[in-house]
């Protein structure tokens, strides 16, 4: 197995096993709630540990099959589920802070500092060429392989 695969693979693991955890955390919620309902970075976080999660293996299963060098592959997915993790660990923090409903309003806070408008358009920049482009390198590799 690849290194590329072993990252896929324990990054599904962990991924899973966080999605899972903050299944419990959503229903701690949801029964103290009057209206049956947790925050919304809760639900978040619990239903994007467990889509990630599958994806993950997903980009396992490609890196297996991808013609690519080992070197490529593994850059490629370390970046991708290095941005999912990313993604899941600030929506646990927005769960935990309850600070809000939408993580992409203006103005973005962190601590008692407002985070400037460029930093957020370039976190999102970063974390959608890294997402997107480490999957189209291991699944463009993956179809090469099959086609």
């Amino acid at each position: 197995m690849s290194l590329a695969e072993k990252l896929c693979l324990s990054a599904a693991f962990v991924f899973f096993i966080t999605g899972l955890l903050t299944g419990i955390w959503k229903y701690r919620h949801m029964a103290r709630s009057t209206d049956a309902s947790a925050p919304t970075y809760v639900n978040i976080a619990h239903r994007s540990s467990l889509l990630y999660s599958f994806a993950a293996i997903l980009l396992g299963q490609f890196a297996a099959l991808s013609v690519f060098p080992p070197l490529v592959n593994t850059l490629a997915a370390a970046a991708t589920l290095t941005l999912f993790a990313m993604a899941i660990l600030a929506y646990i923090i927005h769960g935990i802070l309850q600070d809000t409903d939408n993580q992409l309003r203006r103005p973005h806070q962190l601590g008692n500092s407002t985070l400037p408008g460029w930093m957020m358009s370039s976190f999102m920049t970063v974390l959608i060429v890294a997402e997107v482009g480490g999957a189209l390198v291991l699944g463009t590799g993956a179809m090469v392989a099959i086609w």
